[in-house]
């Protein structure tokens, strides 16, 4: 009895030692999630994860970039492309971003995912815990379905799937908030863009995608010590 004891504090040890590997793997054509990945990116490292930064490839014809996508592709050019076998491997938890397309998952992020059934077949995610963030044009233009599009396939992949939780500090911020407009809800973080793109994330969005961050990493590792 007494040596399961001491094992077991040894396991703990070890795993402490070692951060989380959270991989945050997102899609944005005009830029808006750029800041949103960076504040998930934040929250990893101040949970004591180390982050793995990667954006799914654009599938958009070069000739039909607008100058408003060239100028979101210069910003973003310093991130390397997603491996949609390599990168899902050896990491311990996974955040996904894309935005919404008609209430649903983007193709460029579609696109990725159809390229996952190596991994898929090796379960190389099954039981990772997971996350999301988005954006949408509008308040109501698919937040929360574009959010659980995501969702579903990770679940596919078998994924633990971690939402925001409603206990923020404050009821005037976070998910609970009505003094501003504001993206936001239990399923991830998402920020809301405006019909002409106009609008980048507010600090309360970026604070969500921060705490997602932390919350994805803090299960990543309780899920690593109870592996072991």
């Amino acid at each position: 009895m007494k040596l399961s004891v001491v094992v077991s504090k040894e396991l703990s040890s070890e795993q402490k030692v070692r951060k989380p590997k959270v991989l945050i793997v997102f899609y944005s054509l005009y830029g808006h999630l750029l800041p949103m990945a960076e504040a998930v990116a934040k929250g990893v490292e101040n949970s004591g994860g180390e982050v793995v930064l990667r954006q799914v490839e654009e599938v958009i014809p070069r000739k039909r970039w607008t100058d408003s996508i060239k100028t979101a592709k210069v910003k973003m050019k310093h991130i390397k492309d997603a491996d949609p076998y390599r990168d899902l491997k050896e990491v311990d938890g996974i955040i996904v971003g894309g935005p919404g397309r008609f209430g649903t998952i983007a193709t460029q992020m579609k696109t990725f995912w159809d390229q996952t059934s190596q991994a898929w077949a090796e379960g190389v995610l099954n039981g990772k815990p997971a996350g999301v963030f988005g954006s949408t044009a509008t308040q109501h233009g698919g937040n929360e379905m574009s959010l659980i599009s995501m969702i579903i396939t990770l679940m596919h992949h078998g994924c633990v799937i971690v939402g925001l939780p409603f206990n923020e500090k404050s009821n005037s911020e976070g998910i609970r908030t009505i003094d501003e407009i504001s993206g936001g809800t239990p399923y991830g973080a998402s920020t809301i863009s405006g019909p002409l793109g106009e609008r980048l994330p507010s600090q309360n969005e970026l604070a969500l995608a921060s705490l997602l961050g932390e919350t994805v990493t803090n299960a990543a590792r309780k899920l690593m010590i109870n592996l072991q």
